[in-house]
């Protein structure tokens, strides 16, 4: 019954700006060591940031340059290109 009353933590993604359950998104982090790389298991330290699993949110954000703001480092085109691959609806659930 304690998990009929438990919350769901939520979180905004920066491309389109809509709340959603943090396990729908994918969670980019900036380490302590200043790496910005994509926390698969949600689970690193660092200051993270969500994405949708939708490309066209990638797009927008890296538009906006909302990821560079929300870690105020620029991100290295690897971390872009693996992100986008992950977003591409054949990886999908």
């Amino acid at each position: 019954m304690a998990a009929e009353g438990k919350k769901l933590p939520m979180r905004q993604c920066l491309g389109c700006r809509e709340h959603r359950p943090k396990r729908e998104l994918v969670r980019l982090v900036r380490t302590p060591e200043g790496e910005v790389r994509l926390d698969c298991s949600g689970k690193m330290n660092g200051r993270g940031a969500y994405i949708c699993h939708n490309p066209d949110c990638l797009r927008k954000a890296v538009r906006a340059k909302a990821l560079e703001r929300a870690f105020g480092t620029a991100l290295p085109d690897d971390v872009l290109t693996r992100l986008s691959r992950e977003l591409e609806p054949s990886n999908e659930g």
